[in-house]
């Protein structure tokens, strides 16, 4: 799969831990579970990684299993570069009933834990709030009543306790959770919030993927430090506002918690699930080698046949996983993960206005370095076929030849909607109710600006966006045009179609090859001057639930609104 003309490093800089398999594998310089060559002592260790999971398309286990699991949210310290300890806040958890190794902590990250169930499991988790704020629990991608969806209006004071209890439904995969206070999401997850839950079965475990020290989680995330090793979260002055509006940017790449990863590994196939856990940066992977990568999964578990891509476009939220085989590779070469150059992700004044960060969206950097550094025995094969994916119809759908419209755009004050309107707490339109049970089209418009008017929006295509004020991609106002990862609770979804203006078309092409669409999601990255239709049936709850954009800052600035499913 790789080339061998790689440039070569010594391993001198920080090694890395990472934590996978049925318990806490530590990956040093022996990759292999059967080497007997001690790893090298880490001055921190890392994990947490998540690709994740769909509908329920696959037969439940018989089992039916109970996790009852603490889950407290506090303020703590956690060596991050060297000197001084970055101030963090992180979860800390405990099993109180069920299997003890199903909840796993990640000592020396802020990330974690790791929560390993069966599909058909019951499970509880008991949150405690020890922050000064606010906070709750989002279970991203997994289907779970409304009462259980860690919401806004569904907060936990500081010195409470809350309990979360679901069965869990989706298919096999990689989930996560982070908070989703209103206000104060992007902070809070910006600062450690956020743990992985893996959802296995049966049909899963019988496709023979990697597994145990070669089944890798890896959370990509961006952030800013000063000079005293602390996360800058928002900035002051003219930067800060451009964080605010534009949502904040790191120059800092970290994986699993970490600076400047080099990750050893043996020549034998390895499942990499990735999770982009950043507030607003988006990633272009690809290798270094210029190598295709293969595709096992997306947000909503396996796909039903490996796909090979030139690269791939993660947008915060996103999951993907990887078949990664370092048999051809030799010991000693060094293959990296990085991030390509692309455009069109900005567009409009506001950016040109406030000035570039220090890595911007769109630039070219290292993610990570795998280290060839022992040889290994596999028999593993890719597999031809993987899990089946049953298609939704769109002529099925109530609405298929009138997709509901969803259109996310900057408001006339200077503020983030969907279809004209900002997050109200209490609030459900009478275009924002759906019919459990049926199958829907929505389409998502990324415009330059939001509708004139709010209302009668239910039921118009795009040939009416001109009709309500949507700004021409040509306009050259203040306002600025970004791209949106769209993320849907309560639902899986898959993606229709993609259209995309011709004012945009050729940024557009810079990424379209990596817009990854087969299979399950529940998040999806809307291009500026682009419009995804995807379809979803709402079959999992009935009750309240949210739509918006996971760059979190544009989130926490009013770009999300609630549907309830009635």
């Amino acid at each position: 799969m790789f080339s061998t003309q790689y440039h070569h490093h010594s391993l001198s800089r920080r090694r890395f831990l990472i934590y996978s398999g049925l318990g806490v594998v530590a990956l040093g310089v022996n990759a292999c579970g059967g080497s007997n060559v001690p790893a090298t002592p880490l001055p921190a260790s890392t994990a947490v990684a998540a690709p994740i999971t769909a509908a329920s398309t696959v037969t439940a286990p018989a089992q039916d299993a109970a996790l009852t699991f603490s889950l407290t949210a506090r303020a703590t310290e956690m060596p991050i570069l060297p000197g001084a300890a970055t101030r963090v806040l992180s979860y800390a958890a405990a099993v109180e009933a069920g299997d003890p190794a199903a909840v796993s902590a990640v000592p020396g990250s802020y990330l974690g834990p790791i929560v390993r169930v069966e599909r058909g499991a019951t499970v509880t988790a008991r949150l405690r709030n020890e922050l000064d704020t606010p906070t709750n629990v989002h279970w991203h991608g997994l289907i779970v009543p409304a009462e259980a969806d860690g919401q806004p209006a569904n907060v936990v004071a500081p010195g409470a306790e809350a309990d979360y209890t679901f069965t869990v439904n989706n298919r096999p995969g990689t989930y996560w959770f982070h908070p989703h206070p209103h206000g104060h999401t992007a902070e809070q997850a910006y600062r450690g919030l956020a743990g992985l839950v893996i959802v296995s079965d049966p049909e899963e475990t019988a496709l023979g993927l990697p597994a145990g020290a070669q089944d890798i989680p890896l959370v990509l995330q961006d952030r800013k430090f000063d000079a005293d090793n602390q996360f800058v979260f928002i900035a002051g002055g003219m930067a800060g506002m451009m964080d605010q509006m534009m949502g904040v940017l790191g120059d800092r790449i970290l994986v699993n918690g970490q600076p400047d990863v080099v990750l050893p590994v043996a020549t034998q196939p390895y499942r990499l699930r990735l999770l982009n856990g950043s507030n607003a940066r988006i990633f272009k992977l690809g290798w270094s080698t210029g190598a295709p990568l293969t595709v096992l999964a997306t947000d909503g578990g396996l796909l039903a046949a490996p796909a090979t891509v030139p690269y791939v476009m993660l947008a915060p939220g996103e999951r993907i996983e990887l078949w990664a085989d370092f048999g051809p590779a030799a010991v000693g070469d060094e293959i990296k993960l990085v991030s390509l150059a692309y455009e069109g992700v900005e567009a409009g004044g506001m950016g040109m206005m406030m000035g570039e960060p220090p890595l911007p969206n769109g630039a070219a950097f290292d993610v990570m370095t795998f280290a060839v550094t022992e040889p290994a025995q596999s028999t593993l094969t890719l597999p031809a076929a993987l899990l089946p994916v049953a298609a939704l119809v769109v002529g099925e759908a109530v609405n298929a030849t009138s997709p509901r419209p969803f259109i996310f755009a900057m408001g006339d004050a200077m503020n983030w909607t969907i279809n004209g309107r900002t997050y109200e707490m209490d609030v459900v339109a009478d275009d924002e109710r759906v019919r459990f049970g049926d199958v829907e089209v929505w389409e998502f418009s990324n415009e330059m600006a939001a509708p004139a008017a709010a209302g009668a929006m239910a039921g118009m295509d795009h040939s009416a966006h001109a009709q309500h004020g949507a700004t021409p991609a040509g306009d050259n106002s203040m306002r600025d045009f970004m791209a949106h990862p769209v993320h849907v609770h309560g639902v899986q979804f898959q993606v229709v179609s993609r259209e995309v203006d011709d004012a945009q078309r050729a940024a557009w092409e810079t990424v379209k090859d990596g817009l990854v669409d087969q299979g399950w999601k529940d998040t999806v990255l809307v291009m500026p001057g682009e419009r995804v239709r995807v379809v979803t049936r709402f079959d999992g709850y009935r009750g309240l639930y949210l739509i918006h954009c996971h760059n979190l800052e544009h989130e926490d600035g009013g770009m999300m609104r609630h549907f309830e499913v009635e």
